[in-house]
């Protein structure tokens, strides 16, 4: 009996030139495979990891098709959710957020501890597309059985994380993984997007990088539940202690937290990893306090509110540039603008009195 050669065609087949026919039923099978959420929702709370990329790309996805089955699965997860610390990690482009999240996430995860990092890689605004090196550069923590790293793209979300991150903090949570690592782009603008959905967010700074007094701003600063600085070694390690206590006088500037807690300054070397272990400690003592009093309930019930209003905001413009009218008329609008026949202004109140919903 003569064996049959994979590289055969099946017979009815007319594979296209160059493709091998198994593999392209395969890869036909495996598209028509339906994506079954409870399945999905099992193998998750199983702490899956797989499962979990699966479902995190279900809600990342922008086919609506998908988006009923993504609502879906986060209900599904809802209830095993919210057993985690989430932490917001920023600061700007070369502070080195990476490399400390690497060697922070490790010294977690070494010690029991189930680490997920959502790490958001900037979208360029020309070619839209992201790198997603995060998984790269932490190679010892991608590694790791108690570690899941998913980077994302940003798109164009002004606050430096994925319009998705809410909903994939939720899934994180359902699998298990107890520690939320939450990087951000660092733009150094509209931070209050990840400041509203993490219980402590972490400032990272350098110094003698010229930025200290950009540090001192109010926003960013006030916003801050501790401020490291990192690469506090060798030649570094004197501005670093000088820069520490420029920071600890700041922030005696500022009036007190509702949470009672007081931001502290810590000096880190992720490469040496120094001063890794009291950065954990100080997130554990703000948790104990902010849990006695509270706030630690009544902030995630005020980000719950807050996510409510910008989901809302946030449908009600994708329904209003995907209405027919809308449109038709918004490039007209456009080019009437191009042509000085008409001003912003009053393109958007034509514009908005023709949208019915």
């Amino acid at each position: 009996m003569t064996k049959k050669s994979a590289l055969n065609e099946a017979e009815g087949t007319r594979p296209a030139s160059g493709i091998n026919p198994g593999a392209a039923q395969r890869v036909r099978s495996s598209r028509k495979k339906e994506i079954v959420i409870e399945e999905l929702t099992r193998e998750i709370l199983a702490g899956n990891k797989r499962a979990l990329s699966q479902g995190i790309t279900l809600i990342e996805s922008r086919q609506p098709l998908h988006g009923e089955k993504a609502a879906a699965l986060v209900e599904n997860c809802l209830p095993y959710a919210n057993k985690s610390i989430r932490i917001g990690i920023t600061g700007v482009p070369g502070v080195g957020k990476s490399t400390f999240i690497e060697a922070f996430g490790t010294f977690l995860a070494d010690h029991g501890k189930k680490v997920a990092v959502l790490a958001v890689d900037p979208t360029s605004s020309v070619t839209g597309g992201s790198i997603l090196g995060d998984k790269t550069r932490m190679e010892t923590l991608v590694n790791h059985e108690n570690a899941f790293i998913r980077p994302s793209p940003s798109g164009d979300s002004l606050g430096g994380v994925a319009k998705t991150t809410r909903e994939t903090i939720i899934l994180c949570e359902a699998a298990g993984f107890d520690t939320l690592l939450i990087e951000t782009v660092g733009v150094g603008q509209s931070e209050t997007t990840v400041h509203s959905m993490t219980d402590f967010f972490l400032l990272l700074k350098l110094a003698g990088a010229g930025d200290e007094l950009q540090g001192i701003k109010r926003g960013i600063m006030e916003m801050a539940d501790a401020i490291v600085i990192n690469k506090a070694d060798g030649e570094n390690l004197k501005p670093a202690e000088k820069a520490r206590s420029e920071f600890r006088r700041a922030l005696h500037l500022y009036p007190a937290k509702e949470s009672g807690w007081t931001p502290k300054v810590l000096l880190t070397s992720a490469t040496e990893k120094t001063g890794i272990k009291e950065v954990w400690q100080l997130i554990v003592e703000y948790e104990q306090l902010v849990k006695e009093t509270g706030h630690f309930s009544q902030k995630r019930q005020n980000q719950n509110k807050f996510w409510l209003l910008q989901t809302i905001n946030e449908h009600l413009k994708n329904r209003f540039y995907q209405d027919p009218e809308i449109k038709k008329l918004l490039p007209k609008q456009l080019e009437a603008i191009e042509k000085n026949e008409t001003t912003p202004f009053e393109a958007a109140a034509l514009l908005l009195s023709k949208y019915r919903d």
